[in-house]
């Protein structure tokens, strides 16, 4: 499969930057709404520039309403500026001047000199031992291109298409034409599928929403192919939990989870 194109276009510079969605970034539920692995993306790049000296290690997206497809923008302030330890806050702004999602990151400064370490031996889902198919979601709920046209797939060994608890492999056009965001930011859009990837349930009998998306990295990921390992937890009460180990082609980088709403189609 062949990748084209970019999650966004950018109109205007830096405090007037207006984002607007491709194909590429419309979510499977609804037409007019985003994926929201894209621009927790665009989060991650927008408090990433505020604090250049320190590394982006965790970031919470709270996903008030949806993202618009129609375009956004991002605000973004430094909360705290610690010399080891900051953190910033960020919002994305729909084009009529509301907020529509609030994000809080933290940061940390690394060491002037690496550290000597004992490794740690942890097994983790092996890229080389992966195998090509769909991706989870074979199609959307509309009839408009979406996501799944921005990604090409893979799984890890006794994973599929069909959910459960799975490894997914995936390699996501750029965030935005020619430009060569950070792991943290290429990471964002695979971060955000752990629901789809080990949902419980057929996509056209249920709805399993999340209402925020929590990214964790304790290193920066490398490479182009990016993977989750998930398992999601549905409760008779239709609240959920979808958690999953991050990877590059190296191993582990880091964490994200996910709270769900579900409910019945």
């Amino acid at each position: 499969m062949t990748l084209s194109g970019a999650f966004f276009t950018v109109e205007g510079n830096g405090a007037d930057e207006v984002f607007r969605p491709t194909d590429h970034c419309r979510g499977p539920w609804d037409a007019d709404s985003c994926h929201a692995g894209p621009p927790s993306g665009l989060v991650a790049r927008a408090v990433e520039r505020l604090l250049p000296d320190h590394r982006l290690v965790r970031l919470t997206v709270e996903l008030s309403r949806p993202v618009p497809h129609s375009g956004f923008r991002v605000e973004a302030d430094v909360a705290r500026a610690g010399r080891s330890v900051a953190t910033a806050a960020a919002r994305i702004i729909d084009l009529d001047g509301r907020e529509v999602a609030c994000a809080h990151t933290h940061h940390l400064a690394p060491a002037a000199d690496p550290l000597v370490v004992a490794p740690l031996d942890v097994p983790f889902a092996s890229f080389d031992e992966s195998h090509e198919d769909r991706f989870t979601v074979a199609r959307a709920r509309h009839d408009l291109p979406a996501f799944m046209g921005g990604v090409e797939t893979r799984y890890g060994l006794g994973s599929g298409p069909d959910g459960g608890p799975t490894v997914m492999w995936l390699r996501t056009v750029p965030l935005i034409e020619g430009e060569d965001g950070s792991g943290f930011q290429r990471i964002c859009p695979l971060a955000d599928c752990g629901n789809a990837t080990s949902r419980n349930g057929s996509f056209d009998d249920w709805a399993f929403l999340n209402t925020d998306l929590t990214i964790n990295l304790h290193r920066q990921p490398v490479g182009e192919w990016f993977a989750l390992d998930s398992v999601s937890i549905w409760e008779r009460d239709g609240i959920g939990l979808s958690d999953s180990v991050l990877l590059d082609v190296e191993g582990r980088v880091g964490r994200a989870t996910q709270t769900l709403l579900i409910r019945p189609a």
